[in-house]
């Protein structure tokens, strides 16, 4: 396990910066700079120009005088991801084990001398899922993919793991699991670990009963490399009340060993061959431009130091197989030399390993908030957006999706005002009436939009709705034109509602942000001049954060 922080005034930009996301990271709510200083050791100077980078980048926002992670921040996780294979190969193999064994599956990979969370997924319709998060770290000898990972350690990696459990024998370090209430012999604890991993190199599994945590059985088994090693352990968890141990391995054994199968294939086999010297695809912008145009605008307050090594790390994301340090040069943006000096800080600090010729994020970036930042609804990412949106044009604002025929509120941001609609998330409105029904409407094929329409006929629900078929689908297509849609007082009398679509990244209208307020004085070409660029950049930044969330886990849209 890494330390809270990188020390009082020690090292440089990088590490002073990555010390600060992984206390931020930590953090269960939002942090006061002055308290991210004394935790961290840095002079509040320092915090401040840190923080201010941070922010400017995107991986942390500010919230008053507090500041907090930022979606933004998956992005360092998703580059292990991306790089590894793990992303595009885990993902379709864990969700239909989900699906076949009713019970939470996880993929688990090994960090150092620990075990790491690196993909998971939930059986469909659960309403309180099991598990633990994805980029948890666990110890190695209180769960069954430890001891599925360990049958391949080196010395090196049990010397590490004899360290760590001196350091902290309680495991209070790791917020995923119980602290142990009692320190346990270390001897015991290291012949009981050994034994347990030499009858797993003997089985091809591992069970665990109520060793990680009261209550919970898993059962582990590995994915194996072509030279047979275990680079990743396929994890089930169950609750005692479900399965026993023994009922678990038979109900879920064959299908686990399967899927494990699967995902090997995935990695090695010959659909997941590469080219290693394949350059990047030449309509890629350098992901460092992002990361070094801020000093004339921000000054001295901007730390072009700590972003040109948060660009590279970003980088190595950019192929699978990582980059070689020409690739990484070009692909950040920097020159070789400054290109060369951050991965060599970065793999000192543990965060990029090197395979040959080749950089590679390791798991350890899952560290920087991938925990806390994975997993939140659609209605989650857009909610700081729309207040801020809302504060901008002081009016209120709104985010649904489309439910059938009708549109559904999920996050809503009100004013006070005498005019404001009262509305609150779950309520529904007729789709055809509405603003965002409109823009949403106009994203679907003809026959499924046709289809919605006639199981909601339009109606008179004031003397503007428009309701004729061909009035309908004329307002649908200049949607569909103008990429906007306002709707003048259909729904009721008075209201006027101006929405554009909020897209994933695959470019389909997911949902759909709006502003409403009363219909006067100001003209309808008055609003959508005056509100239509606010609208715009909100949706744009609930589509970032859409986009960084669901790289490799599905968002919840409802």
């Amino acid at each position: 396990m890494s330390s809270t922080g990188p020390g009082p005034e020690t090292g440089g930009p990088v590490e002073r910066g990555l010390g600060v996301l992984r206390v931020m990271a930590g953090a269960s709510q939002p942090v006061r700079p002055g308290d991210l200083a004394r935790a961290t050791g840095l002079a509040r100077s320092a915090v401040d120009r840190i923080t201010a980078t941070l922010v400017h980048l995107g991986h942390l926002r500010t919230e008053g005088r507090d500041l907090s992670i930022a979606p933004r921040l998956l992005e360092f996780g998703n580059a292990y991801l991306d790089a590894s294979g793990f992303g595009q190969a885990l993902r379709p193999s864990l969700e239909r084990l989900a699906r076949v064994l009713d019970e939470s599956v996880s993929a688990i990979v090994l960090d150092g001398c620990d075990a790491r969370i690196i993909g998971k997924a939930v059986p469909p319709g659960r309403m309180i899922p099991l598990g633990f998060r994805v980029g948890d770290l666990l110890p190695a000898e209180r769960c069954a993919a430890g001891a599925v990972l360990a049958t391949a350690w080196d010395p090196r990696t049990y010397e590490a793991w004899r360290a760590r459990r001196s350091a902290d024998p309680l495991d209070a370090g790791f917020v995923a699991v119980p602290t142990r209430s009692t320190e346990p012999s270390p001897e015991r604890t290291e012949a009981d670990f050994a034994a347990w991993t030499g009858t797993t190199a003997a089985t091809g599994w591992a069970l665990d009963d109520q060793l990680v945590a009261p209550g919970l059985v898993a059962l582990s088994v590995p994915v194996r490399d072509p030279d047979g090693r275990p680079v990743c352990a396929i994890s089930v968890l169950a609750h005692t009340s479900r399965h026993t141990a023994d009922g678990l391995r038979e109900h879920a054994l064959t299908a686990m060993t399967r899927s494990a199968q699967e995902i090997s294939q995935a990695l090695y086999g010959p659909a997941a061959a590469l080219d290693p010297s394949a350059g990047l695809p030449s309509s890629a912008a350098p992901a460092g431009t992002a990361y070094t145009d801020a000093k004339p605008e921000l000054g001295p307050s901007f730390l072009q130091a700590l972003a040109r090594g948060l660009a590279v790390l970003v980088a190595l994301g950019r192929q699978r197989g990582g980059l070689t340090l020409a690739e990484a040069a070009e692909a950040a943006g920097l020159s070789y030399p400054s290109t060369r000096r951050n991965l060599l800080m970065l793999r000192q600090l543990g965060y990029v390993e090197q395979e040959g010729r080749r950089f590679l994020p390791t798991p350890q970036v899952l560290e920087l908030g991938y925990a806390r930042l994975s997993g939140p609804t659609l209605a989650e990412l857009a909610q700081p957006h729309l207040a801020h949106l809302s504060g901008q044009v002081r009016e209120s604002a709104s985010l649904a999706v489309l439910d059938g025929s009708e549109v559904r509120y999920i996050a809503r941001v009100a004013t006070e005002q005498i005019t404001s609609a009262r509305i609150a998330p779950g309520a529904r409105l007729p789709a055809y009436a509405t603003s965002m029904g409109r823009v949403l409407l106009a994203d679907l094929p003809e026959p499924e939009r046709a289809a919605r329409l006639e199981a909601l006929p339009p109606q008179d629900l004031t003397p503007y709705t428009l309701t004729s078929p061909a009035e309908v689908t004329t307002a649908l297509r200049r949607a569909a034109d103008d990429g906007f849609a306002l709707v003048e007082q259909e729904l009721e009398i008075g209201l006027r509602s101006l929405a554009v679509p909020v897209r994933d990244r695959g470019g389909r209208a997911v949902a759909a942000v709006n502003v409403a307020l009363h219909a006067g004085p100001d003209s309808p070409e008055h609003t959508v001049a005056a509100m239509l660029p606010a609208l715009r950049a909100c949706a744009a930044r609930v589509e970032a954060d859409l986009a960084m969330v669901s790289a490799h886990a599905p968002v919840e849209t409802g």
